[in-house]
């Protein structure tokens, strides 16, 4: 296994853990459409993991080319 093996590796299991970790409403019916709110606003720690998943997702995807491109 290469190092890029081992950061795709890192990252899938990071940011499996911080999708389950954040939330959208306080029930199903919150996650169906049922919620009064149409536009939220992320502040605070929600802010934060928000983008450190979209960071996460950015570090994942570039893995996964240069695994690609470097096994060829």
């Amino acid at each position: 296994m290469t190092i890029w093996n081992y950061i795709t590796i890192g990252t899938a299991l990071l940011l499996s853990i911080l999708i389950l970790i954040q939330t959208r409403g306080a029930s199903l019916g919150a996650g169906l459409g049922g919620s009064g709110e149409i536009n939220t606003v992320r502040r605070g720690s929600d802010k934060s993991l928000h983008q450190l998943t979209i960071i996460l997702v950015l570090v994942f995807s570039a893995s996964i080319i240069i695994g690609i491109v470097a096994a060829k």
